[in-house]
């Protein structure tokens, strides 16, 4: 299984008036570096702030600008310049320019362009605090979102104009992220999710933990790829050193995602379990330990020549739990739908089959634990009701490509 063709791999980026437009030139490198083809369209205003040579060595493509540009054979270029793109993206968006999108104008080749689209568009405003806060913009940015336009952002920091606030353009990383989020498929829409990611620690003083090697990268990716479907995630974390991943719904998309930390096991479970009656799904791939000390020293434990014993029980197994799970949520009824992960160091294939019928899930991803703990990529193993003989092996692949290919195998048993 690979994960599906994003539709935007032909990028007609507009380039608008504005101190932001130094922003577009590395959007343009990272368009480009994912594998996109760019063709980029100036304002005569965005001339006075970047070059189009800039532009055009950047993304290997001429830059167009002029209304009456000759280059394609009909002398149509705002007719032409759609056709041979997937999708629309002006970036920065002026306030200005937003107020000419609302109000249909088609002075230049840009706002001609737009108008004689056929192709989804994709603004990423840029202006003053206080022109953002206007009630015109605001009402042009409704009015905008009404008639379908995907606004992504504006972000909130220091502005050019030494003031800070909302207003600002999103960076360059930032806007790739939303324009990859956009395109994903939104089979979880209404759909609620629930993650489990990261490691467990637990206590045995005040300075010292049983914890694992766990970098809470794969749940991550896949709270990121569930939000990015459409679903309202949340996210339950042990302690990492991960941002919160990226909303959909933060930037005018569907999908949300509000996330939970936690450090021990216990914790774990209880902020499970005050979720999970809302949930449609639960995804446990937090590395959760399977022991825990019987007893926590009240203060640190003194170094001894003679060494240490550390008494252990065990901790309450929360996918198990979950899976037996009766909710109550309003229109919910038995458990949700339970996806576990299991990381084995041998046997991986016929480890997970055993493991996802004692803990009776429908699907078990199991993989090496010596290949995915801090890993930036991962190869996994899909396991089902057909055991270790249907197991399905994916093809190693970087761990959010590899979240958004689960999310679609997860919403097709929905």
């Amino acid at each position: 299984m690979n994960p599906t063709p994003l539709p935007t791999q032909r990028v007609l980026l507009g380039v608008t008036g504005g101190i932001a437009a130094y922003k577009a030139a590395e959007l343009v490198r990272l368009l480009v570096k994912s594998g996109r083809e760019v063709t980029v369209v100036m304002t005569a205003a965005a001339r006075e702030f970047v070059g189009p040579a800039t532009f055009q060595a950047l993304s290997g493509h001429p830059v167009y600008s002029d209304l009456w540009d000759t280059r394609p054979d009909n002398g149509m270029a705002h007719i032409e310049l759609t056709r041979h793109h997937d999708a629309m993206l002006i970036a920065p968006a002026s306030a200005d320019f937003l107020a000419r999108l609302v109000h249909g104008r088609s002075d230049d080749l840009l706002t001609t362009t737009v108008l004689a689209r056929t192709i989804p568009l994709l603004v990423a405003p840029a202006m003053n605090l206080q022109m953002w806060q206007n009630p015109a913009t605001q009402r042009n940015v409704a009015t905008l979102r009404a008639d379908g336009v995907h606004v992504i952002g504006p972000g909130c920091g220091e502005q050019a104009c030494g003031e800070t606030g909302d207003g600002r353009m999103l960076e360059a990383h930032e806007i790739l992220a939303a324009l990859d989020a956009w395109a994903q498929p939104k089979t979880l829409r209404g759909k609620r999710v629930l993650i489990t990611a990261g490691p467990t620690q637990e206590a045995i003083d005040p300075v010292r933990v049983i914890t694992n090697h766990s970098s809470g990268k794969m749940g991550y990716a896949l709270a990121q790829a569930c939000a990015e479907a459409g679903a309202d995630v949340v996210l339950v974390s042990g302690p990492t050193h991960l941002p919160t991943p990226f909303a959909a719904a933060a930037h005018g998309e569907p999908g949300s995602l509000r996330r939970v930390d936690v450090l021990s096991a216990a914790q774990m479970l209880a902020a499970v379990e005050a979720e999970v009656d809302e949930s449609d799904i639960f995804i446990a791939v937090a590395a959760v330990a399977d022991y825990r000390p019987v007893t926590c020293a009240e203060q640190k434990i003194k170094k001894a020549d003679a060494g240490l014993d550390i008494h252990l029980e065990p901790t309450v197994d929360i996918l198990a739990r979950i899976a037996r799970h009766q909710r109550r949520g309003a229109g919910k009824s038995g458990p949700p739908l339970c996806v576990g992960f299991a990381a084995e160091s041998e046997n991986v294939e016929q480890y997970g089959a055993e493991k996802r019928a004692r803990k009776g899930i429908p699907l078990l991803i199991a993989n090496h634990a010596q290949s995915t703990f801090g890993a930036d990529d991962n190869q996994v193993t899909l396991i089902d009701e057909r055991g270790a003989a249907g197991a399905t092996r994916l093809p190693k692949m970087g761990k959010l490509a590899l979240a958004r290919a689960l999310v679609a195998e997860i919403a097709g048993r929905i």
